[in-house]
């Protein structure tokens, strides 16, 4: 349904984005992740038209997509990363007029605003000011605004960022529904666990590029770790000698707290244990787990902060 191919953009000659291609089919959602400044929003605003690429295209059904007014265009749903709303108007106007500027009109807009409050559980405030709402109520309007004129593809640039956990979980039933309903979405998410809840492929962006492009199961293949240790210290170890020890593949500390990636947790785990307590650390808590979306994560871009 959607195909994005090979787009590039710079800005003042800093290249934002290079060579991204990604592709989402009906019923699927694709999730776009990278640290910050990785060049996801960037995409997004190439996707939908709001900004030129320097090369490269976006098709819709085979048709492609520009920045002007086409009806290709009019098929996608954006939700912004920041709240675009009329802050002073109902509920329910807000709905309208995002419907009018897509050409709406009539029983038909109302019936879509209606339909639409409905899905995101707004239908009870419709004539209640967004002023008025929590943060998770805004995000949900949100989502309501860019699914008005029913289109084929939405975008969502961060739709959970600074909302409650039951807020989050009512965006997260109200994309399955989507979903189920075979629209087309890419998501944009910080948030590992919820690509890995919502999202059927995964592309990993960084400095600009498309460092991973799978399933969840096919990037879980691509682990380098199986299991990790973390475990909180009385002081610093040497991380090249730990390293060195069998079956530890990824050793890392910070603030007191080592992680330990192992290749076996139940083989591996008392090798570790063992080299710490002969070189006199004090272990104060230990924890483990399966290796995660959040261990490739930081495996492929690095664990540096990236303000």
């Amino acid at each position: 349904m959607l195909q994005v191919n090979d787009l590039w953009k710079s800005y003042g000659g800093r290249q934002v984005v290079s060579g991204m291609s990604l592709a989402a089919g009906p019923g699927q959602i694709v999730g776009l992740l990278g640290p910050n400044g990785a060049g996801k929003t960037t995409t997004v605003s190439m996707i939908c038209g709001l900004t030129p690429p320097d090369r490269g295209d976006v098709q819709l059904m085979g048709e492609h997509i520009r920045d002007d007014a086409s009806a290709t265009k009019r098929r996608i749903g954006l939700v912004p990363q920041d709240i675009a709303l009329y802050e002073e108007l109902p509920a329910l106007r807000n709905l309208e007029t995002f419907g009018a500027l897509y050409g709406l009109s009539g029983a038909l807009l109302r019936e879509r605003s209606h339909a639409a409050l409905e899905l995101v559980g707004l239908a009870d405030r419709a004539g209640d000011k967004p002023a008025t709402f929590s943060g998770g109520m805004k995000r949900r309007l949100n989502i309501a605004c860019a699914l008005v004129h029913d289109p084929d593809i939405l975008l969502l640039d961060e739709p959970t960022v600074g909302i409650d956990p039951q807020s989050r979980n009512a965006i997260f039933d109200n994309l399955e529904t989507l979903k189920a309903r075979g629209k087309a979405m890419v998501y944009t998410t910080h948030y590992m666990e919820e690509a890995e809840r919502l999202c059927d492929r995964i592309v990993i962006m960084d400095h600009g590029k498309v460092i991973a492009n799978d399933t969840l199961a096919g990037l879980y293949r691509q682990l380098p770790v199986s299991a990790t240790l973390n475990i909180d210290l009385d002081g610093d170890v040497d991380i090249a000698a730990l390293s060195r020890q069998p079956g530890v593949l990824t050793a890392s500390q910070q603030n007191g707290c080592l992680s330990v990636g192992l290749d076996s947790l139940s083989a591996s785990s008392s090798t570790v244990l063992a080299w710490l307590t002969a070189n006199g650390r004090k272990i104060q808590r230990i924890s483990s787990g399966k290796a995660s979306l959040e261990t490739l994560f930081l495996t492929l871009t690095g664990r540096q902060l990236r303000d």
